[in-house]
């Protein structure tokens, strides 16, 4: 199965994220702008990388004579429906600019936890998931 197309998404995601992470170091009210434009580039780069999972990977997956991958893959699509819900939430709640500079403590505090936790299933995926699935 070629999955270089899902490999590049997780490129873009990463490097949204870092993005991300440069304007909030670089101070949140003074970056609020630019942090809410990101969130809003990164989650139509997210929301496409999901959609293509549901409809291509997963049901391909499952379609596997390879009852390892069809198990990895029931259980990497589980897990990412919370870590999808969290992060629908996360960019819905922070999608202005006025909110984040107001909120600056709580925007870092949910960014922090919400894109480390995307961020590290990114990873995960792709030292484990994508490598198993380009095994078979």
């Amino acid at each position: 199965m070629d999955i270089d197309r899902f490999k590049q998404q997780h490129v873009e995601i990463l490097r949204g994220i870092a993005q991300l992470r440069e304007w909030a170091h670089g101070g949140i009210t003074r970056n609020a702008a630019e942090i809410v434009r990101g969130i809003a580039d990164l989650s139509a780069v997210v929301k496409l990388h999901l959609a293509i999972e549901d409809r291509i990977l997963y049901p391909a997956l499952q379609a596997s004579q390879d009852s390892l991958l069809v198990q990895m893959g029931r259980a990497y699509q589980e897990d990412m429906k919370g870590i999808a819900n969290a992060y629908i939430a996360f960019a819905r709640r922070w999608n202005s600019s006025a909110a984040v500079a107001e909120k600056a403590e709580q925007f870092r505090a949910e960014a922090n936890q919400v894109l480390k936790t995307l961020h590290q299933r990114m990873q995960k995926e792709n030292k484990e998931f994508y490598p198993a699935i380009e095994a078979f």
